[in-house]
């Protein structure tokens, strides 16, 4: 027999764990399914200094931490695994977490998303500690020093014009001989005398034993391989959207984001009782303040939207 809940809610980021808070203080039988590494990017990220509230800033793990105590304080029930099947259409809803079924009268979808990495051999070791893919979160780490940003789309544009006014110098690399972004965001790189860019140069390894010290680049074209020193490495190639549970059964756009309806600017999706928040489908932000902002939207609007069916 299926546990029926007033809402349900997938993923345990900001976005779902403010989701949580709002829904269940409305009264609201709601269960998070928080995944199998529940707490979305901020279990990854050391210091978050850009959270209100935090003067001092805090550990991404241990804010995600206090989310979920608050969410759990108000009733929040959570499974700690992840969801392997969802129906949009049934009423009410169905999600799927292995043989385990649960139904929802609404649905928040709050899966996120994950950055591109190179998958270079010391990537992974180096993260928080130089290698980053987000630089409104930790390009203030290094102020005055020289960082590097791959990439050659409009997010590596903005992620250099955006370091070039905290750092010493930004270098451009790039495995191409032209950039992929818009005219308008390349003339800008281009213009700033800050910014140097690496053409036909890819990333083949990121150094350093504690901290990035420099980055191992190849020419693609003569194979001489050379290090270059730099205090950071900024991944700018893209983020990969959680969205393959919902392929075919809602909107997606080209890179796999989902697509709201933009119902009175709203969290609404194409299919009613289904609403969005976060990093699922905001490519454009991707801070966590903005995540909690979209989960408050989308608990306010299930929760209307529940009252308009007479639940």
């Amino acid at each position: 027999m299926a546990d029926t809940y007033d809402v349900i809610i997938l993923g345990s980021g900001p976005a779902g764990l403010t989701a949580a808070i709002y829904t269940c203080r409305a009264n609201l039988k709601t269960l998070c399914i928080a995944g199998i590494t529940p707490g979305g990017q901020l279990m990854i990220t050391t210091d978050v200094e850009n959270y209100p509230g935090f003067p001092q800033g805090v550990k991404g793990p241990e804010l995600m931490d206090l989310m979920r105590k608050q969410a759990e304080r108000f009733g929040t029930v959570f499974v700690d695994d992840d969801a392997s099947g969802v129906d949009l259409t049934a009423n009410p809803k169905k999600v799927w977490v292995g043989e385990d079924t649960y139904e929802g009268r609404a649905l928040i979808l709050a899966t996120g998303a994950k950055a591109k990495y190179l998958g270079l051999p010391n990537e992974t070791r180096l993260q928080n500690h130089g290698v980053s893919a987000c630089s409104t979160c930790d390009g203030f780490f290094f102020k005055d020093k020289p960082v590097v940003v791959v990439g050659g789309g409009d997010t590596a544009m903005e992620e250099a014009s955006y370091l070039a006014g905290i750092c010493s110098a930004v270098t451009i690399v790039h495995r191409r001989d032209a950039f992929r972004a818009s005219k308008i965001m390349q003339n800008r790189v281009l213009k700033n005398p800050k910014i140097t860019v690496l053409w036909d140069t890819e990333i083949v390894d990121v150094l350093g034993e504690k901290k990035v010290e420099a980055v191992r680049l190849k020419d693609v074209k003569t194979g001489a391989v050379r290090d270059y020193p730099c205090s950071a490495l900024f991944l700018a190639i893209g983020h990969k959207p959680s969205t393959d549970l919902f392929v075919g059964k809602l909107p997606l756009n080209e890179t796999g984001y989902l697509l709201l309806e933009h119902r009175e600017h709203g969290s609404f999706t194409k299919i009613p009782g289904v609403f969005a928040a976060g990093d699922i489908h905001d490519w454009t932000y991707r801070q966590a303040v903005t995540a909690a902002g979209w989960g408050c939207i989308a608990a306010l609007d299930a929760e209307r939207w529940l009252q308009a069916q007479k639940h």
